[in-house]
């Protein structure tokens, strides 16, 4: 099963590349790695979820940002398709780095960014499993809950587009 089966699988479709807004590009292919700028939780143009993660009245509870580090996984995927030909050019996921806005007292990052580590197995099986770094921060662009990052290993070089 390719990795687009997988995803029509789950009932996902990868959506429109977000455009950049500054001077940088959505991922970056060179030689046979592709590295995805951070990515939002962004649907249709907008946040999944704006604020802080943690506990309690008012925050974005963990549930809600695990499902945003999801959509902002898929939106890594959607930069690495347009910029490399398609998922399918992809051999592995070689790492996620996750940034979980949080509350000074919330732990539980790891967590969160298993939103978006669980897509990549999902859809490229053993393929996806991966080195991570979960992180938590004061802000983040936009008042987004979660960034993720995703670099991956193509199957053949390609060129720069």
């Amino acid at each position: 099963m390719t990795a687009d089966d997988r995803l029509k699988a789950l009932g996902l479709s990868l959506p429109v590349v977000a455009a950049p807004v500054g001077a940088y590009i959505p991922a970056l292919v060179h030689g046979s790695t592709i590295w995805t700028s951070g990515q939002l939780p962004l649907v249709d143009g907008v946040l999944a979820a704006i604020g802080t993660v943690g506990e309690g009245e008012g925050l974005v509870s963990p549930d809600n940002a695990k499902a945003c580090a999801r959509i902002a996984a898929l939106n890594a995927l959607a930069a690495i398709a347009a910029a490399c030909g398609g998922l399918d050019r992809v051999e592995r996921i070689v790492r996620v780095v996750g940034y979980v806005a949080s509350t000074p007292g919330f732990h539980a990052q790891p967590s969160v960014v298993n939103g978006a580590s669980d897509l990549m197995v999902e859809v490229f099986g053993d393929a996806g499993r991966h080195a991570r770094s979960a992180i938590g921060v004061a802000s983040l662009p936009l008042g987004s809950p979660v960034e993720i990052e995703v670099e991956a290993v193509l199957r053949d070089e390609v060129a720069l587009r």
